[in-house]
Formats: structure tokens, C-alpha cells, sequence
């Protein structure tokens, strides 16, 4: 799988969102980016206009006209950039996130996470950076302006930070997870998306709930296996792509089909096949959990029983 390197000025209007019509404006009038071009005369870009035209976006957006931007050297450039970043961490982390990926940079990864730290929460940076980082690589992934093995980069980097924060939850929380229910979080067979169950499962915890983390490629069989020696099991799961063949209601009704309509296994669903789901139109037993900010709400609410 090629790597790429080189980059179509459509594929900087993807990454920057800055029109490639206003590319070549500012390349004309102002000389900002310098293409080389293909035999065919096609222009084609690389990290370092890529990274100039993040960091020009990013200053341009804070009021900055494109003008006095221009009149800027590399260092001048990176220095303006850095300052502002102080006060607009979220968009600068987002720049810098999509850097460490085209580099593959887990150190530049790493020290913008610790800087977001500082000021942020580890569920502040999920919600208000890692999400929409995430959802935009999910599109440029399907434009095809990134490899796949970035978005993969960047998803186990997040999912790395998630295990870390679930350990420390341990740690805090020490022998205070015993009462039931407890949580099973599984990905049905064929869904590959599990950020968010990593995450579902990181709320739980923190919430002090015992959790079951069984991970992907589950059938819904062999979860009667988990029944079997626990007494009280809400079983959570994360519907990206799967169930494909089937309606989320088969999907509801076979899962009853192996555990049983019983008060003491409801099923909460997640995920973006859910969104539009109506509770009233699936099994008692079975919630439609349509947000990150339901799901907290729904274990609070649980801890209160």
C-alpha cells in the first residue's frame, strides 16, 4: 500500500477546505505556495505546502488578512501560528493531529495530547477534538485523499490514549466496581469501528461501573456464555456498518432469540446506524443510546437506582 506523499491541490482543498479556485489565487497573487508540476503540467504538492497551508488557514481564520500572511517567512509564519494557538487549542490540535499522521509522528502525537492536557480533561479532548478529527478523516478517507493506513494510525493512537485513561480509572476507583449490573460491551461479527466502544467502555468505568470488554467479532450465541456466570449483564454494543443484511429490529429480535427477553440483560445500542432509531419501535428490553452525552446521562441515571 503506497503511502502518499504528493498531494493534487484538490486534495489540499479536502484537507484545508480552502477552495482550490482561492489556491491558485494566492499562489498567482502572492506566490504562497510554489506546486511542482507533472508532465502533464498538473500541479502537485508536499508535506511542507501541505503544513504551510494548514498553518495559513489557521491564521487567516483568526482575521488575519491573506495579504500581511503572505509577507511572512517559515519562521515568522510558524511563530504568529504558535502564539494563537495558545488561545484556540482545539483547531491548532486538530492541525497538528493531521501533521503527526501524514509524518506518522507519534511524538508530535504525544506532546499535543500532553499539551491539551493541561487545560482539558480526557473527556473535554474526546468530545472537542478527537471527534471531529476523527469524523473528518472518516471523510477524507472516503474521498480518497488520505491512505487508509492514516486514518488507522491516528484511530490506534486515540484508542492507546483510551486504554491509558481507563487504567488510571482503576487505579483511582480501586475495589469500588463490584455491585452489579455489570456492562459487556461487544462488536457484533464483521464491525470493524470500535472507538467507540472503546470510549462507551471508559465511561462506564468512570462512572464506577464494572465492565466486561469483549471486543469485536462477537456472535450474539456466544454471549450466553458471559450470561452464564454473571447474574445482572447489560449487554452494549457499537453499530457502524453491521448489521448490514438485516434491520437493527432483527438484529434486537435475534438477539433475544439467544438471551432471552429478560429484565436483567437489557441490550443498549449505540453508534451511527442508531441515531435515527425510535425506542418505541424496538423491544422492550433494548435502548437506543443516540450520543456520547445520552450515554453519560443514561449511567448516571443508573447509579442513582
Amino acid at each position: 500500500m503506497l503511502v502518499k506523499t504528493k498531494f493534487s491541490i484538490k486534495d489540499l482543498e479536502n484537507l484545508s477546505g480552502i477552495k482550490a479556485h482561492t489556491i491558485r489565487i494566492w499562489e498567482k497573487r502572492y506566490g504562497l505556495l510554489e506546486p511542482s508540476r507533472t508532465d502533464t503540467n498538473i500541479r502537485a504538492y508536499n508535506l511542507d505546502s501541505l503544513k504551510k497551508l494548514l498553518n495559513i488557514k489557521f491564521l487567516y481564520e483568526q482575521g488575519y488578512k491573506i495579504s500581511k500572511i503572505a509577507v511572512l517567512n517559515k519562521e515568522e509564519l510558524a511563530a504568529m501560528v504558535t502564539e494563537l494557538a495558545k488561545c484556540n487549542e482545539e483547531e491548532h490540535s486538530i492541525f497538528s493531529f493531521k501533521m503527526a499522521m501524514f509524518q506518522f509522528d507519534q511524538q508530535l502525537f504525544a506532546t499535543t495530547y500532553q499539551a491539551l492536557l493541561l487545560n482539558h480533561t480526557f473527556p473535554e479532548i474526546f468530545q472537542t477534538v478527537f471527534i471531529p478529527l476523527l469524523t473528518e478523516l472518516g471523510i477524507l478517507w472516503q474521498t480518497g485523499t488520505i491512505d487508509p493506513c492514516h486514518e488507522r494510525f491516528v484511530s490506534e493512537m486515540i484508542k492507546q490514549k483510551i486504554v491509558l485513561n481507563i487504567e488510571s480509572q482503576y487505579q483511582y476507583l480501586g475495589n469500588t466496581l463490584a455491585e452489579p449490573p455489570t456492562f459487556a460491551l461487544f462488536l457484533p461479527y464483521k464491525e470493524i469501528h470500535d472507538i467507540g466502544l472503546v470510549y462507551a467502555n471508559y465511561l462506564c468505568v468512570s462512572h464506577g461501573i464494572n465492565t466486561i470488554y469483549l471486543g469485536g467479532n462477537i456472535s450474539l450465541n456466544s454471549l450466553k456464555e458471559v450470561v452464564k456466570h454473571h447474574e445482572k449483564i447489560v449487554f452494549l454494543t457499537y453499530l457502524t456498518v453491521e448489521p448490514s443484511h438485516q434491520s437493527i429490529q432483527d438484529f434486537c429480535e435475534q438477539y433475544n432469540t439467544h438471551i432471552g427477553v429478560r429484565e436483567k440483560n437489557p441490550l443498549w445500542l449505540m453508534g451511527s446506524k442508531v441515531c435515527s432509531l425510535e425506542n418505541k419501535k424496538l423491544p422492550k428490553n433494548v435502548t437506543a443510546i443516540k450520543s456520547i452525552q445520552h450515554l453519560t446521562e443514561a449511567l448516571q441515571n443508573l447509579k442513582k437506582r
